[in-house]
């Protein structure tokens, strides 16, 4: 049988998940918002669905995967406040079922360590909207759902070069905050690992080796493009959108062992020196510096 895979919100880390699967012979079906981005992902050999607004039961009968990249809001999650019903009664071959969280659940730990077992308190609106999706996922009997909480999210397009490039790069210094990440190819690899061995009821943490202050990481970044250290801003004068400051309500270090164990997953970039490096060769080989 053809392994389909529904993607809901089919974004930057859907797409690193892309490749690994059509080289297993899936077909790919994604939602997207824009008849735009619906064109860049036929391109990548997706079947773009353009939702709200697409008939999507069809897709449903024949998932055999499903991965929801899409946020919720104060409304709730946006795939089952429309398709909870659908999916309970009209997706009968799913063998996984991957909802993408984040490790803001955890809230903040003053700097110390949390795992899949600690417990859940965020202290942002956007953690309690992820706890309240999560447990609404969990509310579906029978679903063979997997969560992976994700830390913060870098990749190609998404470091922190640019800025330190344009002279518009800060280290925002806050005494002791430390937050996590995870290079978009290792969130990529830990899906499939799942993939190729479901446990259904399993939660993972998607984090590097090397929880970091954010800090360090802008001033490696500058260090490797040879640039001067962009200057230190404290954090309680610092000029910051709302969203930009919420982040630092929250420090911790994020424990990874369970896709070790469980997955047997060897990440390829086990810390942010190891990714920010790959990212500027890979602009250096591609001509974009």
């Amino acid at each position: 049988m053809t392994k389909h895979l529904l993607s809901f919100g089919h974004g930057f880390s859907a797409r690193a998940l892309t490749p690994l699967l059509l080289a297993q012979g899936f077909s790919i079906a994604g939602t997207t918002r824009s008849a735009e981005k619906a064109e860049a992902l036929e391109a990548t050999g997706i079947c773009p669905l353009i939702w709200p607004g697409a008939d999507i039961r069809a897709e449903l009968e024949r998932a055999t995967h499903l991965l929801i990249s899409a946020a919720p809001s104060a409304d709730g999650d946006p795939v089952l406040n429309v398709l909870k019903d659908d999916i309970t009664k009209h997706a009968p071959k799913l063998e996984w079922v991957g909802y993408l969280s984040t490790t803001g659940v955890y809230g903040d730990a003053n700097g110390d360590w949390v795992d899949e077992n600690s417990p859940l308190k965020p202290a942002t609106k956007r953690g309690q909207m992820r706890v309240a999706a999560e447990a609404d996922w969990r509310s579906i009997s029978s679903l063979p759902l997997h969560i992976f909480r994700l830390a913060g999210i870098y990749g190609p397009g998404r470091g922190p070069f640019s800025k330190v490039r344009e002279g518009t790069a800060r280290r925002i210094i806050k005494k002791g905050q430390v937050f996590s990440r995870i290079h978009v190819d290792d969130i990529a690899q830990i899906l499939a690992a799942s993939i190729a061995r479901p446990n259904p009821g399993a939660t993972y943490n998607m984090c590097d080796d090397d929880p970091a202050p954010p800090q360090d990481v802008i001033a490696h970044a500058a260090e490797l493009l040879d640039m001067p250290l962009p200057p230190e801003v404290d954090f309680e004068t610092a000029e910051m959108t709302p969203m930009a400051r919420s982040f630092y309500a929250e420090s911790k270090r994020v424990r990874n062992d369970r896709i070790k164990s469980e997955l047997g997953v060897n990440l390829l970039f086990p810390d942010y020196r190891a990714g920010l490096a790959s990212l500027l060769e890979a602009e250096r080989r591609s001509g974009q510096v």
